[in-house]
């Protein structure tokens, strides 16, 4: 029932400097890849020009925070070697901050990226490996950047093999808990933490579809959650629509994400995102005429 209450909101996130408070506003995400094998068909391949275009583009559609990444994640992807994310997203993230002030996410498993990213002028980790790679909590730590830690069952190459669970959205819960608990250990801050269940990182569609009606229950982290539904192939499997036909089926998820408790929605079609984040907000959290 779209009247029900929403849950919590969790304490601000800083980031760049300033306070990203949460409650009543949904965030939105843009997706910038500087790729070359893109799921959803809109890689860059390394083209700095064309992510700060892209980037200016999306903050005039609405984006609060660009996620710029230069290794793909879909399913049986390569892994990037570092050097080579590096070439890719350090001219993209100069390029895109002559563009804008809007705060930069850097999308990486790598802690060198990540604190070579930081220093270009980005102001967020994320990261789809959750924190498993050596050094990466220490270097969020040391940077005081935001890091977004997301569960993934397996790599990108095997995770969609078979993935399998007890309860998804109970052992979710769990790997996210205990991924925290290592961040603090590493000397991250906790109110710099935020959380991802990894909609479509190793899990079936009907697991996908469950972690959407079940993901109020990732508030007891106290945590933001961040939500990247955008374009998946669980919505291609319930519609059978190929990626770029995606958008009415992304609307449907984000809509629902906000209405369950999500904070931010990771996303390629931004203008139109944009619009959805603000008039479901407005249901939920009230709108006062001009």
């Amino acid at each position: 029932m779209l009247d029900a209450p929403r849950p919590s909101a969790p304490p601000p996130i800083r980031v760049d400097g300033t306070d990203m408070s949460f409650g009543t506003k949904t965030y939105v995400m843009g997706i910038i890849n500087v790729t070359d094998d893109s799921f959803s068909g809109d890689g860059l391949m390394g083209d700095a020009h064309t992510a700060a275009a892209q980037a200016a583009s999306f903050v005039s559609a609405g984006a609060d925070l660009l996620d710029v990444g230069a290794e793909s994640t879909r399913p049986g992807s390569r892994a990037v070697p570092c050097d080579e994310q590096l070439a890719r997203v350090l001219p993209a993230i100069a390029a895109i901050r002559q563009r804008t002030s809007v705060p930069i996410s850097i999308d990486t498993t790598e802690p060198e990226v990540a604190r070579q990213a930081i220093e270009a002028g980005a102001g967020m980790i994320n990261d789809v490996n959750g924190l498993r790679t050596e050094g990466m909590a220490q270097v969020a730590a040391q940077v005081g950047a935001p890091v977004i830690i997301m569960h993934m069952q397996g790599t990108p190459r095997t995770m969609q093999a078979d993935p399998r669970y007890g309860d998804v959205v109970e052992d979710i819960l769990a790997f996210l808990d205990e991924r925290i608990q290592v961040g603090l250990a590493g000397g991250i801050a906790e109110t710099q933490i935020i959380i991802d269940p990894g909609f479509g990182f190793g899990k079936t569609a009907g697991h996908n579809l469950e972690i959407l009606r079940r993901l109020s229950e990732f508030r007891a982290l106290g945590r933001p959650i961040l939500m990247g539904t955008s374009r998946k192939s669980t919505i291609g499997k319930v519609l059978d629509l190929p990626a770029q036909e995606r958008i009415f089926g992304t609307a449907a998820t984000c809509a629902v994400a906000i209405h369950n408790g999500a904070d931010i929605i990771r996303v390629h079609d931004v203008g139109a995102m944009a619009q959805v984040a603000r008039m479901t907000d407005a249901i939920l959290h009230g709108w006062e005429e001009a």
